[in-house]
């Protein structure tokens, strides 16, 4: 029975990852409010510390400045059966029971954002910003469908970066930030009993820890258009926690019990290069490319302690996403601003789990900057999310390698949208 409990340890541990793995599938762009307004089409091009995410330059030659950001994230979408089975060690097959359709597994949330960056000289400046990059949680019901792939998961980071930029010449800006990352995960899971007329039993694990990575930029002026450029590097994540295990009865019984263990694994790369074109005194245009490199999540590794441990590898594959947008002054104290940018899974249609229910989607923003005060600035702005729809196709051998052995096969059907409400301030002194 100690194998059975390791085992079912690496399955909620694999599940608790795949959580981080998809909340980057849903990787939160809301870093800047401006940038919510044009659909994250001229980030890595533009000026000031709103930018700072896309690119470290983007202080070099922006002055005294603060930024505050907060974005509500609302999502209405639906994860309905399509004809998940459940197999018993005996060879009995049948449908899974309970609720066949979930509502708004995805959980509405906040995200908020933060900068400040002052000149050193005339040619350096330093900058400090904290972001939430993943920060996500998603729920069922106790009879749902879907709670042999996921009951509760909940995902919160904190991304703190340090940036110095520099004025290299009166047409190049270079920048480099190091980046502190925290990351802090709850996951539940459902496990079946021996016998459909059982309730199940749960597992739930829970984990965080503290991680590294740096980015690098640079921003070239060549009078109208402004050329940018930045790379986000992978980061290793290593995080520590601990598995319980309960509710499980009769032959299951000895697996109930508390574990400590880690997993680590590495979350993507990011390089983004994009433009700027004031096409004219009141007119600029915007276009960005981002290529995710999705491919470094390739396996997790997770040991547990005491000995033993396991190697679990993934399918997640490089995208390359894309947004255009313009920013227009009506006068010198209103912008507005709008843009569409379309952003691919990086999920496989062969393996997609209800944790995350996840799916390619098209983002179409709406923004305006106000100036308030002299000084200070209001951005405000709204995003429209259209997912396409996509399939839950995931089996989960629960026991593996046991006279126990369970399998289920979870099919099912996402559909939803998403939207986005941002406000934020900034402030030149």
């Amino acid at each position: 029975m100690i194998r059975l409990t390791i085992l079912a340890a690496t399955t909620a541990a694999t599940a608790l990852l795949s959580t981080q793995a998809h909340a980057a599938g849903f990787y939160l762009q809301e870093q800047s409010v401006k940038g919510t307004g044009r659909a994250y089409s001229g980030e890595v091009a533009d000026q000031g510390v709103s930018s700072l995410w896309w690119n470290p330059a983007a202080i070099a030659r922006s002055g005294r400045e603060a930024y505050v950001g907060l974005h509500a994230v609302f999502v209405d979408a639906s994860v309905t059966d399509q004809g998940s089975t459940i197999t018993y060690p005996n060879g009995l097959t049948l449908p899974v029971q309970g609720e066949p359709r979930a509502p708004n597994p995805i959980q509405n949330g906040v995200a908020p954002n933060f900068a400040i960056a002052a000149p050193i000289g005339d040619r350096f400046a330093l900058g400090l910003s904290v972001a939430a990059p993943f920060n996500f949680t998603t729920e069922y019901r106790n009879a749902s469908w879907a709670r042999y792939d996921a009951l509760t998961s909940r995902l919160t980071t904190a991304d703190i970066q340090v940036t110095g930029a520099m004025k290299v010449t009166d047409w190049l800006d270079v920048g480099v930030g190091v980046d502190a990352q925290y990351t802090d995960a709850k996951l539940q899971t459902a496990y079946p009993n021996l016998s459909p007329l059982l309730a199940d039993g749960v597992s739930q694990l829970s984990g965080d820890g503290w991680d590294f990575g740096w980015t690098v930029g640079a921003q070239a002026y060549l009078g109208p258009v402004t050329l940018g450029a930045s790379y986000r590097s992978a980061m290793d994540h290593d995080l520590d926690g601990d598995v319980l295990v309960a509710g499980l009865v009769g032959p299951l019984a000895p697996v109930n019990r508390q574990v400590g263990g880690s997993a680590s694994f590495t979350t993507p790369w990011i390089a983004t290069l994009g433009a700027r074109w004031q096409a004219t005194d009141r007119l600029a245009l915007n276009a960005q490319v981002q290529r995710i490199g999705w491919g470094e999540f390739e396996a997790i590794d997770v040991q547990f302690s005491g000995g033993g441990g396991e190697t679990l590898f993934q399918g997640y594959e490089d995208v390359t996403s894309g947004g255009v947008g313009l920013d227009y002054a009506v006068s010198d104290r209103l912008t507005l601003r709008a843009g569409v940018q379309y952003d691919p899974t990086p999920t496989p249609d062969s393996d997609r789990t209800a944790r995350v229910p996840d799916g390619d989607r098209w983002l179409y923003g709406v923004g305006a900057t106000a100036t308030v005060l002299d000084g200070l600035k209001l951005d405000a702005a709204l995003a429209y999310i259209d997912f396409a729809n996509s399939d839950i196709h995931h089996d989960t051998a629960f026991y593996e390698g046991t006279a126990a052995a369970t399998t289920t096969r979870l099919r099912g059907e996402v559909e939803g949208a998403g939207y986005v409400m941002s406000l934020g301030l900034r402030k030149t002194f």
